[in-house]
């Protein structure tokens, strides 16, 4: 007779701490983009429109643009690339790494604002390489794709979900949850980033940088505590045994 492989429970995430964190990114990722749009005019959070530019530049404009165009989506790889070193996983759980994560995200970010408030062009593809770190982090929860840079695959899934409940269907009202606010997370941060840069000029990178920063080294300290507590609490649940 088929037997059934057992699989051993794996510790997630909870909901709650996971909404908030996706939350706090996408509303970042949404902020950094506005900034860049207002003067480059190509998106450092998503490739769809960054590619698009890169064609119509290949087509029509000069090599510098071109160029351009092509270090940010090469950035933007470089930081997905990162990212899965350091992560090294495709579900979202707890771990030293993902503080170690935001840590080189804060630091490209604070760079970028650097660079780009000096006027110094490598700022744009540090931007890039920001958002490529922080989209490819993880890859889902539950069955829920988790990225936070972009909103076109949450409106999607939006629109799938508004689609089974028009048929009576039954769907995932945390999933519909999560993906309404982090899209809603996401457009925020673009109005908040497109209205701080009039008073601050590329200064306002350092907002994301700094609210990175905070929350990489909180996760960091908060994971580190619980894996020590883990390891003082074995010896007396081997003797228990």
């Amino acid at each position: 007779m088929p037997y059934r492989r057992h699989r051993a429970p794996i510790a997630s995430l909870p909901h709650g701490r996971l909404l908030a964190g996706g939350t706090l990114l996408a509303g970042s990722a949404g902020f950094v983009n506005a900034v860049l749009l207002s003067f480059f005019q190509v998106p450092v959070s998503h490739m769809s429109g960054a590619v698009s530019h890169l064609g119509v530049a290949m087509a029509s404009r000069p090599l510098p643009e071109t160029l351009g165009a092509l270090t940010i989506i090469a950035a933007f790889f470089v930081g997905s690339v990162v990212s899965g070193v350091i992560v090294g996983r495709h579900t979202a759980l707890p771990g030293r790494r993902y503080g170690v994560v935001l840590l080189v995200q804060a630091a490209a970010l604070a760079a970028a604002g650097g660079c780009l408030n000096a006027r110094i062009a490598i700022g744009v593809p540090l931007a890039a390489f920001a958002c490529g770190i922080q989209n490819a982090m993880s890859s889902s929860y539950y069955g829920l794709a988790m990225r936070t840079t972009h909103v076109t695959g949450m409106v999607t899934d939006l629109g799938v979900i508004v689609g089974h409940w028009l048929r009576h269907r039954r769907f995932s009202r945390w999933k519909a949850r999560v993906l309404g606010v982090m899209t809603g997370a996401f457009l925020a941060g673009g109005v908040l980033g497109a209205v701080s840069i009039v008073w601050l000029d590329f200064r306002v990178l350092y907002v994301p940088a700094a609210g990175t920063l905070v929350a990489g080294l909180a996760y960091y300290l908060s994971i580190a505590r619980d894996e020590r507590g883990l390891r003082a609490d074995a010896p007396a649940l081997e003797r228990a045994g």
